[in-house]
């Protein structure tokens, strides 16, 4: 029986592919990145061709650079960019519209709109989610709304919506599958996560056709072939999860209370709450975890928007480095004793504020201030921000004991020990921290039988180095008040 599991991990700035071996190793990867589209401000779009074709040529090579054959491959699994909205023509598989990504904000007013009538109460119930523009429903209304003749031909059932793993799946199998899995459909604010199926009265208060929706499977289950010419033989299609659920099962958090945090363009932690619906209390959200075997399990979610995005803007945007790798060093310079706080809203703020008015700011700025504080000021963002998501926890009356961290940024230990004293928690790194793509890989090799359960699989989950609070309580306590302060100022919801 072939044991190789190839991952296809669609993120936000680049498409990955790497081929595990049936103990989780990594085997291969292919990855290339491509271009980011902000036709005006607040709007980011991504080219649907260019998804395809990345992930395609990124696949292709992996399976490469291994010199295995098709035919060796046990099963696909797919991870995802979540909440980014495409809508395509099902005859032709052509998209109507550029994808409309999930930093997107062209629809805040809708949100804010059905917010002023009252209606968050009741969609949070039902979808665990907020009236936001991050979410897919009011950006597929607003395709439908500006490309001509689209809603016509939605409510004929002739254009098809999906998010990101939908969509690869309707181009790998050459449009014969139109699904998605419960995780990626728990976030389009149209699926009632209790009744595990998509709502008529949400769908109607946000104007999606029905007729446009993709069936919504299992994580683990059959979703198809891919077309033999893609690859050279056909694979099987085992596995999606959204790129933040996947993560939370490459990280093995199998348990209630098990909480992971990753570290890529954005910054998401999820915390398992099994068979329990957490409705939170501090605007934190509800989501499907995985569901298995027909069995759900949810999870609670802080997002926070910009993580690694926000040293990305520090290279690209202000050219203070030309490498991620350079601020290690420099934050080392730094010490954490830092006089500069950087609020990165470049596309609003998420959990627990939810604020997609608020932007971005730099403060505390003097004549001596240098490249060093302002990129060590990047960093600690991001660890001031894990920490209202913590906070926010808190209240809802959870902790986790340890946090399981991944994403590209975790290899910087000096953020990594800078986050475990700002949290007061110890930090778990993994050996393999590419646990997004691991946790696609395992969905899929579930479904086709290389592990019999999740128990299985755990046994798999290595750890590489742990960080435990080294920082004296005061000195935490004071940086952090500076960070709320900071971002205070930003807030234009308060």
């Amino acid at each position: 029986m072939p044991r190789y599991l190839l991952s296809l991990d669609q993120g936000t700035t680049s498409s990955r592919a790497i081929i595990f071996s049936d103990k989780g190793e990594i085997l291969a990867t292919g990855q290339q990145e491509f271009t980011q589209h902000f036709p005006q401000p607040g709007w980011v779009e991504h080219n649907p061709a260019e998804i395809w074709q990345t992930t395609l040529s990124s696949a292709q090579s992996a399976i490469s650079e291994l010199g295995c054959d098709a035919s060796e491959i046990a099963a696909i699994g797919i991870t995802n960019q979540r909440e980014t909205t495409l809508v395509w023509d099902r005859a032709s598989g052509e998209p109507i519209y550029p994808a409309i990504v999930w930093q997107d904000r062209r629809t805040a007013e809708q949100c804010q709109a059905l917010k002023d009538q009252g209606l968050e109460d009741k969609v949070a119930a039902k979808t665990g989610l907020l009236l936001d523009p991050y979410f897919s429903a009011s950006k597929i209304a607003w395709i439908l709304d500006h490309v001509d003749g689209a809603r016509e031909r939605a409510e004929k059932g002739e254009l098809a919506f999906g998010t990101v793993d939908t969509y690869l799946l309707w181009q790998l199998t050459g449009g014969k599958s139109h699904a998605t899995d419960a995780t990626n459909a728990s976030r389009t604010l149209v699926f009632d996560i209790h009744n595990q199926q998509w709502d008529d009265e949400l769908l109607e208060l946000f104007r999606v056709p029905k007729a446009i929706l993709p069936e919504v499977k299992d994580s683990a289950a059959d979703f198809g072939k891919t077309q033999q010419a893609l690859f050279g033989a056909e694979i099987t299609i085992g596995g999606i999860a959204g790129d933040q659920q996947a993560a939370l099962i490459g990280q093995a958090c199998f348990k209630p209370g098990m909480a992971k945090s990753t570290y890529g363009t954005g910054c998401f932690m999820v915390m398992n709450t099994g068979e329990q619906a957490l409705q939170s209390t501090s605007r934190l959200l509800t989501t499907v975890g995985y569901r298995i075997d027909g069995k759900t399990t949810y999870a609670l979610e802080g997002s926070i928007f910009m993580a690694g995005a926000t040293i990305q803007w520090i290279r690209d945007g202000l050219q203070l480095i030309d490498n991620a790798k350079e601020t290690q060093p420099l934050a080392e310079q730094t010490g954490y004793d830092n006089p500069v706080y950087m609020v990165p809203a470049f596309a609003g703020l998420g959990a627990p504020y939810w604020d997609p008015q608020a932007k971005g700011a730099i403060m505390g700025l003097t004549r001596d201030t240098g490249i060093k504080e302002i990129v060590t000021a990047g960093l600690q963002a991001v660890c001031y921000q894990t920490r209202d998501l913590l906070e926010a926890m808190a209240k809802d009356g959870v902790k986790p004991a340890e946090l399981r961290v991944d994403g590209g940024m975790v290899v910087n230990s000096w953020l990594m020990q800078f986050l475990s004293d700002t949290l007061a928690l110890n930090i778990t790194r993994p050996q393999v921290t590419e646990t997004t793509a691991l946790g696609a890989a395992f969905l899929a090799g579930l479904q086709v039988g290389i592990f019999d359960s999740l128990e299985d699989v755990a046994t798999l989950w290595v750890h590489e180095q742990e960080f435990a609070q080294q920082l004296d309580d005061d000195t935490r306590e004071r940086l952090y008040r500076g960070w709320q302060e900071a971002i205070n100022r930003v807030r234009t919801q308060q």
